[in-house]
């Protein structure tokens, strides 16, 4: 298992690209979760997040397959009442993507900031991303909770348009990205250490991500 691990890993590192340029901290920057999502997404919806997934029936073309840039909408819970939205930034397998976003870990003791890269698991029994794990800033890990998703929001043609106009902005340093993903085991799924520090990183982790993934690319449901 952890050969078939660390094969795993060693691909997705040659495969993953970057997918938003770094920026600039601004340390009084407080984002909310929807605002961000819209700016870097362009999907033009209003609204807590717990509507999106609704709002978007008619007006967006909705699914259960990740891809770059889609927003992927979070169902509300007992402790996430108002749901959560997030950017897929990378695809790295059908079950294992990057997602970019807003007040979700405490970074440094404070929330409102953004995540940039990190990294989300499907855990559901079908493979259809109706139950996710999320990387979690404090335990530099998958928190241990899982939630329920409702499923992708894809950007139309003027959505793109205008998340280039949002990425612009991240650029000229006016959105704070609160994490290095350096920090992170999902480090090891893409370029930084080089081929050889991967594969070290990997043989090494005992975390809970390098035991989804191997499960994910087995087609089993990881957890159960």
């Amino acid at each position: 298992m952890r050969k078939r691990t660390r094969t795993l890993v060693g691909s997705l590192a040659a495969a993953a690209v970057v997918a938003f340029a770094p920026a600039g901290a601004i340390a009084d920057t407080y984002w909310q979760c929807v605002p961000f999502a819209r700016l870097i997404s362009g999907i033009q919806i209003f609204g807590d997040a717990r509507t999106w997934w609704g709002q978007a029936s008619g007006k967006y073309e909705t699914g259960f397959q990740p891809r770059a840039g889609a927003v992927l909408c979070f169902k509300p819970t007992s402790r996430m009442q108002l749901g959560h939205v997030a950017v897929v930034s990378q695809v790295l397998t059908e079950r294992v993507v990057q997602i970019t976003h807003a007040n979700w870990s405490p970074i440094e003791g404070s929330r409102g900031k953004v995540e940039k890269d990190v990294t989300v698991v499907d855990v559901s029994a079908n493979g259809d991303w109706s139950q996710v794990k999320v990387w979690y800033d404090p335990t530099k890990d998958l928190g241990g909770s899982t939630y329920p998703t409702h499923g992708f929001i894809y950007p139309d043609a003027t959505a793109k348009m205008m998340a280039a106009s949002g990425l612009t902005k991240v650029q000229n340093g006016m959105i704070a990205v609160a994490q290095s993903a350096a920090s992170q085991m999902g480090a090891a799924v893409r370029p930084g250490s080089g081929p050889m520090g991967v594969l070290s990183q990997a043989a090494d982790s005992t975390d809970r991500i390098a035991a989804l993934i191997a499960a994910a690319a087995r087609g089993e449901t990881p957890g159960s």
